[in-house]
């Protein structure tokens, strides 16, 4: 990657003044969820609303002007003309090759509008799974991207402040995204990241997908549809800085040209339209106890034994005690986590009487569940209960998958 590809993120010439001073499938899948389906969530747009109107004030800001640091093309405006909502549940942040307000930019007169959104101020992240589900544009020159910045950012400055980018694409890369970490001796050209592709010739302006990054402390994994592509820890970093163990702010916006994608040219279809269904921040599985208990048998708690992160650590029936072994979220990917890793079927197996345990996010179908309106957590994968072995009280008692017999050591209430 072009080292000055990030420079956007270092100076920040094109930020408007606010920011600056404010520097913040299967056939059990198809049983109906329960409520208790639904993980604690921190923030969340659905962009719901009337065709042509204004993005939600109260949750996100506008910036505007033009980015020299980068050499991008666009200039970033306020109102609706570049971001709004369709009144279908979407925001549309669209890239116009037009300059109605004579803005000027870099290069003289600017010769694309577009839009830059930030919760600086309004809402901050500190772990958790953060997502949007998005279409994005496609053609050479776009540059859509979905990130964060540490809300210190106005005290410390770029990389010190930390970025997260947790989806950024180039037209010239239509079925690839990437995922990266700047921070202190690691930005620009040196961050640390990886890309992820689509199988058998797919382009991600084709349809609609999530982009998450799952966050704890010293911990952060990229996941594209459930599929996780990377993880990183401060073992990453050969010995620099790990600057995200704080509150960071959610950025979307949609840049045309710069060093990086290069300029647009005449196959590039504008407008450009970045379609953002939903951006969501759901309560975190590692960073204090934030999330919920999962009850059953004789009123007591779904555990992690010995409270122990390891790969493989047994998952048991114990009384519920509030410590963080015991405190669950239940996410959207169909994901059941606690301490930062998932709750997953040990090697894939269907059988009944497979042990369940704690294990690495990888997803794999070993890892998918649905919380039914019954009280069943299902296995889609085998289409088998979650289930106490032997209907044994006791503490300690393994956790195990079973055929749904609608037994009492199958019934489960999560909160």
């Amino acid at each position: 990657m072009d080292s000055p590809r990030l420079l956007r993120r270092c100076l920040f010439a094109a930020l408007s003044a606010t920011l600056v001073a404010i520097a913040a499938v299967a056939p059990a899948q198809a049983r109906e969820a329960g409520p208790g389906a639904v993980a604690a969530v921190t923030f969340s747009d659905t962009f719901d609303g009337p065709a042509g109107a204004a993005v939600d004030s109260g949750k996100w800001q506008l910036e505007t002007g033009d980015n020299v640091n980068n050499h991008e093309r666009q200039y970033y405006t306020s109102g609706t003309n570049n971001a709004r909502l369709d009144g279908q549940g979407h925001l549309v942040i669209e890239a116009r090759r037009e300059n109605p307000g004579n803005y000027q930019c870099w290069y003289g007169r600017c010769e694309y509008t577009s839009a830059r959104l930030n919760t600086s101020g309004k809402f901050t992240a500190q772990y958790g799974r953060v997502e949007a589900r998005m279409k994005i544009p496609r053609g050479q020159g776009v540059w859509p991207a979905f990130w964060m910045l540490g809300q210190d950012l106005g005290q410390v400055g770029w990389p010190d402040s930390g970025e997260i980018d947790v989806m950024e694409n180039v037209g010239f890369e239509p079925a690839t995204v990437h995922g990266t970490l700047h921070g202190p001796g690691y930005s620009g050209s040196g961050g640390i990241g990886a890309g992820y592709t689509l199988p058998g010739g797919q382009a991600f302006a084709d349809a609609f997908h999530t982009f998450a990054v799952d966050w704890a402390p010293d911990r952060i994994t990229w996941s594209v549809d459930g599929t996780v592509y990377q993880t990183r820890t401060p073992a990453d970093l050969n010995g620099s800085q790990w600057v995200f163990n704080k509150p960071f702010f959610l950025i979307l916006n949609l840049a045309i040209g710069g060093y990086w994608p290069g300029d647009p040219d005449g196959s590039t279809p504008f407008p450009a339209q970045l379609v953002v269904d939903e951006v969501k921040v759901t309560t975190s599985d590692g960073s204090g106890g934030t999330g919920t208990t999962i009850r059953g048998l004789a009123n007591k708690c779904v555990d992690v034994a010995n409270a122990n992160t390891a790969d493989g650590t047994p998952i048991q029936l114990h009384d519920c005690n509030g410590n963080d072994a015991q405190k669950w979220t239940v996410g959207s990917d169909g994901t059941i986590r606690a301490l930062g890793k998932c709750l997953d079927v040990a090697g894939g197996g269907t059988a009944d009487g497979t042990p369940v345990q704690l294990w690495t996010c990888n997803g794999t179908a070993a890892q998918k569940w649905v919380v039914t309106a019954a009280r069943d957590i299902v296995n889609p994968q085998a289409d088998k209960c979650l289930d106490v072995k032997d209907n044994n009280s006791a503490n300690g008692t393994r956790l195990q998958i079973w055929t749904c017999a609608g037994t009492a050591n199958q019934k489960w209430t999560v909160g």
